[in-house]
């Protein structure tokens, strides 16, 4: 660095990711800076520009960098940021240290953890610290990197592990082999080490019989009910096998049992029929549930479940990393549980890359004049809800409301408020009984259809 690129960095002021220091006596308070720059974006020290941002430069000798690194040595785990001596027009010097964003965060100095908050360095919250230790361990030690112990290549389908390669390839994903035995394949899908299998590797290829025994977590659930809750059902299986078995699986049940939507586009006379739900939106639902869910969890599956009004996907295990529902419904980091699994997914074409595919769900239902899907963490695990647009006339079997309990629903629904109990019985009929309007609140609220607020005189109306 030359000293107008000096000059043109400390132009831009302290942030959070430049920090000035008159002198290098400042050297502890500047070290807690270099740890929390380690733990977020990266970023420089300056020594030798004052606060205001005049450069000033200070006499620098060799023993100035080394009471500089040594100090920077009681970081934990150990850093080596560049350090670097730029002259300045007077004679004196700056001293930079460059700092990297950390590749094994949380880092401490002197026992304590740092984090930037604008241009100042903060302490950092103990469930911070706590949020980025777990994510360091799980990085280094989670399930699926760990020995597949006593299984072989033997144990695993060659035709899908050379499937999935053939496709990677295909979509540009993975460079073309110079090997078609599986053993060379699951090296370059970083799934074998020195010849021992992952479990990766066996979540992803195994074969049905073997992971029916001794991995019952690759399951899948699915089951089609009747109306809005479990009560009644018309159809409820389970598959075991590998990944790609499961997905597969799912995607059989929805095309055999999705009802078609049909729609009008402006300016084509023909009329547009296609499932319910966006295939590839769904898809990425199903992809996603089984590349971030929890398979240390021995009872964990993933569910497909349709119901009259909506179709839900639910896998097990919570949100990582402090991810939250809305989180994934702005553009966001990916920050994959399984990244073996999903870095292989990914390859095939099967899912989006860098935190997309919540927003690809997003556009897609809404391209199809669906709302957008709903998240939910909820004991344990996460649903991906697909709701209907017209759920309000199809949601029961033909002949199970009234026509005066189906013209109470429409008008809750058409309105963009929530309407009291005289509001409801001017608006459907002034001349019912308001006796029976209330009866028929009661029955719609018992269905799960309509829900209130308040109570009495006071409660007010609206859908579910």
């Amino acid at each position: 660095m030359k000293s107008e690129q000096i000059s043109a960095l400390v132009a831009s002021g302290e942030s959070e990711i430049l920090e000035f220091k008159s002198t290098t006596g400042t050297r502890r308070e500047a070290t807690a800076t270099v740890c929390a720059m380690l733990n977020q974006r990266g970023g420089n020290v300056l020594f030798g520009v004052t606060p205001e941002g005049r450069v000033t430069g200070q006499q620098v000798s060799e023993r100035t960098l080394e009471e500089v690194s040594a100090e920077i040595q009681r970081i934990d785990p150990p850093a080596f940021p560049e350090i670097e001596r730029i002259p300045t027009s007077d004679g004196f010097e700056v001293v930079a240290v460059h700092v990297n964003p950390g590749s094994s965060p949380p880092y401490q100095y002197r026992g304590a953890p740092y984090r930037r908050v604008g241009n100042t360095t903060q302490t950092m919250p103990t469930d911070e610290y706590n949020r980025m230790l777990f994510e360091r361990i799980h990085n280094e030690q989670r399930w699926e990197n760990q020995p597949a112990v006593g299984w072989s290549i033997d144990d695993l389908d060659a035709a899908e592990i050379r499937n999935t390669v053939a496709e990677a390839v295909r979509v540009g994903r993975l460079n073309e082999p110079g090997s078609r035995e599986p053993e060379d394949l699951l090296r370059g899908l970083g799934l074998i080490r020195d010849g021992v299998l992952f479990r990766a590797a066996a979540a992803l290829f195994g074969k049905t019989e073997r992971l029916e025994c001794e991995m019952p977590q690759c399951l899948l659930r699915v089951a089609h009910f009747r109306g809005f809750d479990r009560s009644e059902f018309l159809d409820n299986r389970q598959f075991n096998g590998n990944a790609f078995t499961l997905l597969a699986s799912a995607e059989r049940f929805l095309r055999d049992t999705l009802p078609i939507a049909s729609r009008f586009e402006s300016g084509q006379i023909q009329r547009i029929d296609e499932p319910l739900y966006p295939p590839l939106a769904t898809r990425e639902a199903l992809a996603n549930a089984l590349c971030h869910r929890d398979y240390a969890m021995g009872g964990g599956s993933i569910g497909l479940a349709l119901y009259a009004n909506r179709l839900e996907v639910t896998s097990t295990g919570p949100l990582p990393f402090g991810l939250t529902p809305d989180h994934l419904f702005r553009p966001h980091e990916s920050k994959p549980w399984n990244p073996l699994i999903a870095r292989t997914f990914y390859r095939r074409g099967l899912i989006e890359e860098w935190g997309r595919g919540t927003l690809k769900m997003a556009d897609l239902t809404t391209a199809a004049g669906l709302p957008r899907p709903e998240i939910e963490e909820f004991g344990n695990c996460v649903t991906v809800r697909f709701l209907r647009a017209d759920h309000v006339t199809v949601q029961q079997p033909k002949g199970s409301l009234t026509e005066q309990q189906n013209a109470i629903l429409a008008l809750l629904h058409s309105s963009d408020r929530t309407l009291a109990l005289r509001e409801i019985h001017s608006l459907v009929d002034s001349q019912m009984n308001i006796r029976r309007l209330r009866e028929d609140l009661a029955i719609l609220k018992a269905k799960g259809l309509v829900e209130s607020t308040g109570h009495g005189r006071g409660a007010r109306w609206k859908p579910l």
